[in-house]
């Protein structure tokens, strides 16, 4: 009886369709992520530039008083860029030093049962929806900051009290979001730097702490900035629990003023805006992207700088 034997190994012919097919399937889906990339930016060129033209660019990008529904209207948005700026650098200062610490504890020095533990509170903190940290930071942040108002400014005739939604509660809500995102990429990065460094520097008479801040931190340094990237983003991109926290007033970013953010200026107006102030929150959109943008390809130029340098 003769048996018929079955291969996974397909013959020349059948190979070479597959291949064919598999090239046709990538190049298809490597288009629509250019197609879906260029439809956004031409979509936010269309529709954020006509405001430009009609309010003009200085007067947009560079006043200071934002009154969409006064009698003659005023569309400032430089405090609302100012905040945007100053609040995502603040929040990266304080997020990045302890998101990356807090990934060279669990890769590097941590007991296994303690880092057990604390992986998967890493982890549920980046599951946890945004209008949850903004209902916390109402709960438990502005209360405090109210307090910490009142009593720097006790006596105050000229200070506008917030309740305690300002740029610090903001901050630090910003600064809580982007952890999980900079511990878990920083703390891959880490693992991935090749064992024989780490070995070749504690032969040669090294300490734990100097081998990983002067071998395994530089190794892995193209990963960390990976993760400040992406948390740029995310700090940038917040909108929902920023709204919350923040106050949401069109003031110079201090620390105890009401501030709003790029993002919340068009989630907190959207919804009614119409005709002329409409089109300048899609000029807020924008100017959003601009800047997401130049910070993408800013650290990119870094990384490959910095790739480059390795090389070498």
């Amino acid at each position: 009886m003769k048996m018929e034997v079955t291969s996974i190994y397909s013959h020349h012919g059948s190979k070479s369709a597959v291949e064919k097919a598999a090239q046709v399937i990538f190049t298809a889906c490597g288009f629509f992520a250019v197609l879906a990339v260029g439809s956004i930016t031409l979509y936010m060129l269309i529709s954020g530039t006509p405001a430009l033209f009609k309010v003009g660019i200085l007067e947009i990008l560079f006043g200071s008083v934002w009154q969409p529904a006064a009698a003659s209207p005023s569309f400032g948005i430089l405090y609302v860029i100012l905040t945007s700026i100053v609040g995502t650098f603040l929040a990266i200062l304080i997020g990045v030093p302890v998101g990356v610490m807090t990934a060279v504890f669990l890769a590097e020095t941590a007991p296994k049962r303690l880092a057990d533990i604390v992986r998967p509170a890493v982890e549920l903190l980046a599951g946890i929806p945004s209008v949850i940290y903004g209902l916390l930071g109402i709960l438990v942040l502005n209360p405090l900051m109210y307090k910490l108002e009142l009593i720097i400014f006790k006596g105050s005739e000229t200070h506008q009290f917030t309740g305690g939604a300002n740029l610090i509660s903001a901050v630090l809500v910003l600064a809580l979001m982007i952890l999980p995102t900079v511990i878990n990429i920083s703390e891959s990065a880490l693992r991935a730097v090749p064992a024989h460094l780490k070995s070749a520097s504690l032969a040669l008479g090294a300490t734990k702490i100097q081998t990983i801040f002067q071998v395994i931190i530089p190794a892995a340094k193209s990963g960390i900035i990976t993760a400040i990237v992406l948390g740029t983003g995310r700090a940038i991109g917040e909108a929902m629990a920023i709204s919350l926290v923040s106050g949401s007033s069109v003031n110079l970013p201090l620390p105890f003023h009401s501030v709003r953010f790029l993002t919340t200026a068009i989630v907190s107006e959207m919804g009614y805006a119409s005709g002329l102030h409409r089109q300048v929150l899609f000029t807020i959109g924008l100017v959003l992207f601009a800047f997401i943008m130049l910070i993408n390809l800013s650290l990119t130029k870094i990384l490959k700088k910095g790739g480059a340098l390795n090389d070498k």
